[in-house]
C-alpha cells in the first residue's frame, strides 16, 4: 500500500521533445552555481530538509496545543446565578462532548416489560454481608453491557455504577464488597480489555479504529453503558429514589469523570487514578482518541460539568500500561508488520500536576464540590467515605482483606462491538446521503452554489484549520540538478507561525530547459506529489522508486513546469504520532499540508512565467490520498489526478471481515489513518463532488494491491454519475486502467494534463 511497491512497471510513455536548433535557455544559473532563482533569496539551510519540515511540524503543533488549552474558555458560557442556569449555560458544552465521543450517533436501549439486569448466574459470595449474580443487560443496539451485580444485606441506600480499570479482571473487587457492605447495591460493569488480538492490537485499538471512522469511538461506547446500567437501576428502584453515583479507577476512573459530566441523573462521582492535565493525550493509547477534545476540554473542564454535584478526585495510585512503550519510534520499517498499532502509554501525573487540574477547576465553576484524595492506594477506605459522604449516606467504609473468585475476560461483547461496527459501517452510505442531502444538482449553478456549505464543513469539521494568516513567504531557493532538457531548484517559503514556531513548506521545483523566463511567456504548472516516506527527491530526476517514473521530470521534458513537494507524511511513528496531535485539538495532518499547498500554489501563481489558471495537482499512493483531500481546499488548483489510491475509502478503513481485511487499514500499521466520522459525512466520491466542477481523474492499476477494481469502480461509478449524468460535464472525469500494480503509468493521465492544461503533446 506505499508507493514503492517494486511489483513490476509498465514502461512510462516518455516522447521527446521536438528538437530546436537554438533553444531559448531560461536565464538561470547552473546547478554548479550558488545563484538563487530570480526574484528569490539563496537558501543556505544545510541538513535534510524534509526532517527539518517535519521537525518545525511537530514544534509548531506543540504550541497549537498550548494556545487551544489557552483559549478554551471562548467556547464556555457559564451563568452561575443559579444551579439551574448554570446547567442551561453548560449544555451547549455537554452536547458538543457527546458528539465528540459519538454517543448521538446511537440510541441507547430503554428498559421495559422486565427488559433491564438479567442475571446470568448466582455466585458464591463467600464470608461477606452480600450476594453477588452475575448479570448483563441492552445497552444500545444489539450490544449488551455485563459484569456483576452486588446486593446488599438489608435495605438498599445507593445504587453505583462501579467501573474497574481494563485491565482488571477481579470483578470480586474488596473496594466494590466494601461498598455494597456499606448498604450500596453495586453494578460492577465489564470493560474491553487492553489483550492484544491476533492482529497484534489491544482489544480496545481494535475496536476503536472502524469506530472512529464511522463517528464513534470506544469511549462513547463505554459511557453509553454505564448510562445504559443507570437506566436499569433506576427502573429497578421501583419508585423508592435513592441517590445514584458512578465510582471507577482507571480507565473506569476516565470513563466515569465522561459519565458524570454527560449525565446529569448521577448524584456523586470518584475519579480514582485517572484525574490529571490531558495535553500530552496524544501519547495515551489508540482508544482514547477523542476528535477536538483539547480544544474545548480538559480534565478541569470536565469537571466543571459535574458541578454543582459532588466529585471525590483520588490521586496516588495510577495503572501502568503500555502498547511498545519504550520503543524507539524510528523503527526498521521492515518490522512495522509486526507491530502495527499505536505507541501509548498510560500517564502518571505527579501530585504537583493533579494539585494544579483541580485547581484549575475550582477557579472554573464558583460552586465546584470537588475534593482531592492523596493515598497510596486504589480506591482508597479515605476516598470511599467521602464518595458516600457525597451521596448522603455516610459510613465508615472499609476494605476486606480480599476478594473472591477472578472473572477472565469475556469476548462476547467484544464480537458484538465488531459486528456493531459492520452494521454502522453498512449504514454510512444512507447517513452520507442525508448530509448531503442539501446538495442540488439540477443545474450547474445550483450544483456550485450549494456545494459550498460542504467544502466550508470538510474545512472546519473534516480537515481542520488553523484558522492562522499566510506569512509572508520568503521565499529562499538554490540550485539542484541540471538535466538534458530540465533545471531543477529546491524551493523554501515561510507559510504559518503559531508561539514564535514557525511552518515552513518544501519542494523542488523543475523547469524545461526551452522556457524563457525573460519572454513574458506563462506555462502551465503540475504539481507532482510523492507517496508514503517519500520525498521531492523521489519524483525527479532519474527514477528512485519503480513506482514513481520520475514523473515530475519526465513532465518537465515534455514542456510544464513542475513542483514536487515535501508533505509530512514521513518518518514512521512520527509523522503518525503528529496526526494524534492535530486530531487532539481538532485537526489533521492536512490541517497543515493544506497551507503549505496554498503557499506554494500563491507563488507560483505570481510568477511571470506561469500562468495562474493552469496550475494541477497530480499524485500517487499518499499522494492520491492528497488529491482527494487537497485540491478541495485549494482552488488554485486547476484539476485534480489520482492515482493508486483511488477507493471505497470508508469501507476500505472500516470493513474489519476476513476477506476485506486484504485490503482494509483496520488491521495494518498505518494507524493513523483513520479520520473522524467519514463515515457520515466524505467517502471519496463525495470528496470528488468538491473539486467538481473541476477536472478529475483516476490512474488504477489492475493489479494495484490497494483494493480490488471492483471497489475502485464501484465507487468511481458514483462520481462519474455526478459529473456526465448530472451535471452534463461530459469531458472532465476519467478513469485510466492499466494492466499494472501500484505505480504512475503516465499514459492517459499524461493526455488529460496536456488536453486539460492546454498544452500540446510532443510531436504536435
Amino acid at each position: 500500500m506505499r508507493a514503492v511497491f517494486p511489483l513490476f512497471a509498465i514502461p512510462c510513455l516518455c516522447l521527446s521533445l521536438s528538437a530546436q536548433d537554438s533553444p531559448p535557455w531560461p536565464v538561470l544559473a547552473p546547478a554548479t552555481e550558488t545563484s538563487p532563482l530570480p526574484g528569490t533569496t539563496l537558501l543556505t539551510e544545510t541538513g535534510d530538509l524534509s526532517r527539518l519540515l517535519h521537525d518545525a511540524n511537530d514544534r509548531f503543533l506543540d504550541k497549537e496545543i498550548e494556545r487551544a488549552k489557552a483559549e478554551r474558555g471562548k467556547l464556555w458560557n457559564r451563568d452561575f446565578a443559579s444551579p439551574e442556569a448554570y446547567a442551561k449555560s453548560v449544555q451547549p458544552n455537554r452536547e458538543r462532548l457527546g458528539r465528540m465521543l459519538g454517543i448521538d450517533r446511537e440510541i441507547r436501549a430503554t428498559p421495559a416489560g422486565g427488559d433491564g439486569l438479567r442475571v446470568i448466574e448466582s455466585l458464591t459470595a463467600g464470608k461477606i454481608d452480600a450476594s453477588i449474580r452475575q448479570v448483563q443487560w441492552r445497552a444500545f443496539g444489539d450490544v449488551h453491557g455485563d459484569g456483576q451485580l452486588y446486593l446488599p444485606v438489608g435495605e438498599i441506600k445507593a445504587d453505583l455504577v462501579f467501573i474497574p480499570d481494563a485491565n482488571d479482571f477481579n470483578y470480586q473487587l474488596p473496594a466494590a464488597t466494601a461498598l455494597a457492605q456499606s448498604g450500596c447495591r453495586v453494578l460492577v460493569l465489564r470493560l474491553v480489555s487492553r489483550l492484544e488480538n491476533e492482529y497484534q492490537l489491544s482489544e480496545r485499538e481494535w475496536i476503536q479504529r472502524s469506530a472512529f471512522l464511522l463517528g464513534r469511538t470506544m469511549t462513547g461506547y463505554e459511557v453509553l453503558k454505564i448510562q445504559s446500567a443507570i437506566d436499569c437501576l433506576l427502573a429497578d428502584q421501583s419508585g423508592n429514589k435513592r441517590p445514584l453515583g458512578v465510582i471507577g479507577h482507571g480507565e473506569g476512573g476516565r470513563l466515569a469523570l465522561f459519565a458524570a459530566a454527560l449525565d446529569d441523573r448521577i448524584n456523586a462521582a470518584l475519579v480514582s487514578g485517572s484525574f490529571g492535565p490531558r495535553e500530552t493525550l496524544w501519547k495515551e493509547p489508540a482508544d482514547r482518541n477523542l476528535f477536538g477534545l483539547l480544544g474545548e476540554f480538559g480534565d478541569a473542564e470536565l469537571g466543571s460539568l459535574v458541578a454543582p454535584r459532588p466529585l471525590v478526585i483520588e490521586h496516588g495510585v495510577y495503572p501502568k500500561y503500555g502498547y511498545r512503550a519504550g520503543v524507539d519510534l524510528e523503527i526498521d520499517p521492515g518490522n512495522r508488520a509486526n507491530i502495527p498499532g499505536k505507541p501509548g502509554l498510560l500517564p502518571s501525573p505527579t501530585e504537583a500536576e493533579v494539585t494544579s487540574e483541580w485547581e484549575r477547576l475550582k477557579s472554573l465553576t464558583s460552586d465546584a464540590r470537588v475534593d482531592l484524595v492523596k493515598s497510596n492506594e486504589a480506591l482508597s477506605d479515605e476516598a470511599m467515605s467521602r464518595f458516600l459522604a457525597a451521596l448522603k449516606r455516610s459510613a465508615a467504609v472499609k476494605k476486606p482483606a480480599q476478594g473472591n473468585d477472578i472473572l477472565s475476560p469475556s469476548t462476547d461483547r467484544i464480537d458484538e462491538l465488531v459486528r456493531h461496527n459492520r452494521l454502522a459501517l453498512i449504514e454510512a452510505a444512507g447517513d452520507r446521503k442525508r448530509y448531503f442531502a442539501d446538495l442540488k444538482t439540477d443545474s450547474l449553478e445550483n450544483f456550485q452554489q450549494t456545494i459550498e456549505p460542504y467544502r466550508e464543513k470538510f474545512r472546519t469539521e473534516v480537515i481542520g484549520d488553523f484558522e492562522l494568516p499566510l506569512l509572508a513567504p520568503n521565499v529562499r531557493t538554490r540550485p539542484y540538478q541540471v538535466g538534458d532538457k530540465t533545471l531543477s531548484y529546491e524551493v523554501v517559503m515561510d507559510v504559518m507561525e503559531s508561539g514564535g514556531e514557525t511552518v515552513f513548506a518544501y519542494g523542488i521545483l523543475t523547469l524545461p530547459k526551452d522556457l524563457d523566463l525573460s519572454s513574458g511567456e506563462k506555462r502551465p504548472v503540475i504539481v507532482c506529489q510523492h507517496g508514503l516516506e517519500g520525498t521531492p527527491q523521489d519524483v525527479v530526476g532519474e527514477a528512485k522508486h519503480d513506482a514513481y517514473k520520475a514523473f515530475a521530470t519526465r513532465l518537465a521534458e515534455r514542456g510544464f513546469i513542475t513542483f514536487a513537494p515535501q508533505n509530512g507524511y514521513k518518518y514512521f511513528d512520527l509523522f503518525r504520532l503528529q496526526q494524534f496531535k492535530a486530531q487532539s485539538i481538532g485537526k489533521t495532518l492536512f490541517s497543515l499540508i493544506i497551507p503549505q499547498h496554498q503557499q506554494i500554489t500563491g507563488w507560483l501563481a505570481e510568477q511571470s512565467w506561469v500562468d495562474k489558471d493552469r496550475i494541477a495537482f497530480y499524485g500517487l499512493s499518499y499522494g492520491g490520498k492528497s488529491a482527494m483531500r487537497i485540491p478541495p481546499l485549494v482552488d488554485r488548483y486547476c484539476l485534480s489526478i489520482c492515482s493508486a489510491d483511488f477507493n471505497e475509502w470508508v469501507w476500505k478503513n472500516a470493513a474489519t471481515d476476513s476477506e476485506s481485511l486484504k485490503y482494509s487499514y483496520a488491521n495494518k500499521g498505518e494507524y493513523e489513518i483513520f479520520e473522524w466520522n467519514l463515515g457520515g459525512t466524505f467517502n471519496y466520491a463525495e470528496m470528488a463532488a468538491l473539486i467538481c466542477p473541476r477536472p478529475f481523474m483516476v490512474e488504477r492499476g489492475h493489479f494495484d494491491g490497494v483494493g480490488p477494481d471492483e471497489q475502485v469502480a464501484f465507487e468511481f461509478a458514483k462520481v462519474k454519475n455526478l459529473y456526465e449524468a448530472k451535471l452534463g460535464l461530459t469531458d472532465r472525469c476519467e478513469i485510466e486502467w492499466f494492466a499494472g500494480p501500484h505505480t504512475i503509468n503516465g499514459v492517459g493521465t499524461y493526455k488529460f494534463l496536456h488536453r486539460h492544461l492546454q498544452w500540446p503533446e510532443p510531436g504536435n
